[in-house]
């Protein structure tokens, strides 16, 4: 069964405790706020998004903390996209993707989400900035690349586009 999202333009905004424990509650609210979208627990697309939250708010906790700052989570459906915004207070220490080597136990996580996004980048705040990531939410629905059928971990980027992980900013549209 594919999951669908079946609210267009539904939001959910919540901001979390820059803790392990914020990271965690988070990771399970965007996973309770699809099911209440009509995305199942479980469901292919209900785990690729708790794994994603779970990465975007682990790397704010552990890397955009400011004390006495929370972070927030952002859920929205962009018809066949859904967007996932984590926010953080610090603005000068952004995303970095470091390669991985034989044995190395962290550095994996934007790996991950590179893999399982469709699309995803960085943009500053006011205060802080916010790391983002899409997935297609429709069979053949793909953001970025009209035509093209969301791609799975292990299938790389459409030719010629290069991959995921780079494309920072806001997606073209």
């Amino acid at each position: 069964m594919n999951a669908e999202i079946t609210l267009a333009g539904a939001e959910f905004v919540q901001r979390f405790s820059s803790t392990r424990r914020g990271a965690r509650l988070a990771r399970r609210l965007a996973v309770h706020q699809l099911d209440v979208w009509g995305v199942p627990y479980g469901s292919e697309l209900s785990g690729d998004v708790a794994l994603i939250v779970s990465e975007l708010a682990a790397n704010a906790v552990l890397h955009g903390l400011v004390p006495g700052r929370d972070f927030e989570l952002r859920l929205v459906d962009l018809a066949d996209t859904l967007r996932i915004e984590v926010s953080d207070a610090r603005g000068e220490l952004g995303p970095e993707v470091r390669p991985s080597g034989p044995g190395a136990e962290s550095g994996f996580g934007l790996h991950l989400v590179g893999a399982l996004a469709t699309t995803w980048g960085v943009k500053d705040r006011v205060v802080g900035k916010t790391v983002w990531a899409e997935l297609a939410t429709r069979p053949g629905a793909c953001s970025e690349f009209p035509g093209v059928s969301a791609f799975r971990p292990g299938d790389g980027p459409p030719p010629g586009l290069g991959p995921a992980p780079h494309a920072h900013g806001e997606p073209a549209g």
